[in-house]
């Protein structure tokens, strides 16, 4: 698979939750069509305590977006 967009460029994101959004693409997942966008696609992660004593918690953390939800800004 070959994606239209590649590591480092500047893309605006065409549909979802982050409509009009631009971020820099931080890394690029060919096989799975996807691309992992700065600043877009943040998700709370529940995380459940490791260890007796330790709290568990929620995390932000970044999930890759579909590659044909992206188009590249010149």
């Amino acid at each position: 698979m070959k994606l239209h967009v590649k590591k480092g460029d500047t893309v605006t994101i065409l549909s979802g939750n982050e409509k009009g959004k631009s971020g820099k693409v931080v890394e690029a997942y060919p096989k799975a069509n996807r691309v992992l966008v700065e600043g877009v696609g943040i998700r709370k992660k529940h995380q459940k305590a490791r260890r007796e004593g330790q709290k568990g918690q929620i995390i932000d953390k970044h999930f890759p977006i579909h590659a044909s939800k992206v188009a590249k800004k010149n």
